[in-house]
């Protein structure tokens, strides 16, 4: 090595900066990770853990996932992860939704691969011992997979460091990045290359090259919860009202359809960003959201009326009660110039940003194509800023 401390830095032990770390450490790299908190606390932690491939947009975000699929799985058998590898199950609660599930099988699904079934009937009526069956078809996406997320970073940490030498600085702050060098509260560190993974922190470093590309926070409510009649649940679910957010059907003609049966039947899930989406924990738990607010700042104060319209959605959607045990507020970046932005700061400083709330879904991928790049190798190279189709 070169009189660097590291080959690679890495600011921020969410989901992102931890893929950079791995695709770094499996080169051979000698790589540090600095995180400001004790333990990772950012919308990795917060969000649902669901690692999606049959609900991403046409282009790169699919060819992303689909990369990111394979490596969770190695990931997932190397650290000894908890992860649900059964698939997602979409459920078609109206006309208009199945209509537009359909649709999608039948046509962007088969032309582009998505590998999906459609659900009904007998099918349908075998989930669950029939626990799903008032719903009218159901999509079941087989590449998707669902972590639980608050044990499984803690995991991805220990294995990095305890396998492949990464080195972890918790609760330490990050002030200052320049070309090759890091000022940080544990003091100066020199590396061949920076990479900032501050989430939605756009102010504590890079401020002047992130502010250009116009990003703002997203803020979801979400909630742990315990179904009074047990679900041993294996899959990621979600409803049709998430096929107006997902870009895998948000732009089909028949997403019309769904967008005017919300306006006449439900506009405040429109007002609010609402659509269900249910991930398991290793405990028989369910997380249930989300929802979606955005500025530049969020508000720390959740509203009572969103928290009821989830639980509502989520009783329906499982066909039983369920008792709330905790509420928190997720966070991520969102809305700038592409899903993502892959932007060089300085001259061995690069930044990755999400502007979605994929990054569980397409992150893993992203550290190796951008690793990939810094390093020279042969492999896809990441736009300085992301293009969806």
């Amino acid at each position: 090595m070169s009189e660097h401390d590291c080959d690679l830095l890495v600011v921020g032990a969410g989901i992102l900066g931890l893929a950079h770390a791995w695709a770094g450490a499996k080169r051979g790299l000698k790589v540090k990770v600095f995180e400001r908190s004790h333990t990772p606390l950012g919308a990795s932690i917060r969000n649902f853990g669901q690692a999606l491939v049959g609900g991403q947009a046409p282009g790169v975000m699919l060819d992303l996932a689909r990369q990111a699929n394979g490596l969770w799985k190695t990931l997932g058998q190397a650290a000894g992860l908890h992860l649900h590898q059964q698939g997602s199950l979409l459920f078609a609660r109206t006309e208009a939704e199945e209509a537009l599930l359909e649709a999608f099988v039948n046509g962007r699904g088969a032309e582009l691969g998505y590998r999906t079934d459609l659900l009904r009937g007998d099918a349908l009526e075998a989930l669950y011992d029939g626990r799903f069956a008032h719903h009218r078809a159901a999509l079941l996406g087989l590449d998707d997979q669902q972590l639980y997320s608050r044990e499984a970073l803690p995991q991805i940490v220990d294995y990095l460091a305890r396998t492949l030498g990464v080195e972890f600085h918790f609760s330490t702050l990050v002030r200052d990045v320049e070309t090759h060098r890091a000022v940080t509260s544990a003091g100066r560190f020199t590396a061949r290359h920076i990479v900032v993974c501050s989430g939605h922190d756009y102010q504590t470093l890079l401020a002047e090259p992130l502010a250009a590309l116009r990003p703002q926070v997203c803020g979801l409510q979400m909630l742990r919860v315990r179904p009074r009649q047990p679900l041993a649940l294996r899959h990621a679910l979600l409803t049709g009202l998430s096929c107006v957010h997902y870009g895998a059907f948000a732009d089909l003609p028949e997403a019309d359809a769904i967008r005017a049966q919300i306006r006449s039947q439900q506009p405040e899930l429109e007002a609010h960003g609402i659509h269900l989406l249910i991930s398991p924990t290793p405990y028989g738990d369910l997380i249930i959201g989300d929802s979606h607010v955005y500025g530049s700042d969020i508000s720390p104060f959740n509203a009572e009326q969103v928290d009821r319209i989830l639980i509502d959605l989520a009783q329906d959607t499982l066909g039983g009660e369920v008792d709330v045990l905790e509420r928190w507020q997720g966070v991520y970046g969102a809305r700038g110039p592409g899903p993502f932005s892959v932007v060089e700061a300085a001259d061995g400083v690069t930044a990755v940003v999400m502007h979605t709330g994929l990054g569980m879904s397409v992150g893993l991928a992203l550290g190796e194509r951008t690793v990939t790049a810094l390093l020279g190798e042969a492999g896809p190279i990441v736009p300085r800023h992301s293009t969806a189709a």
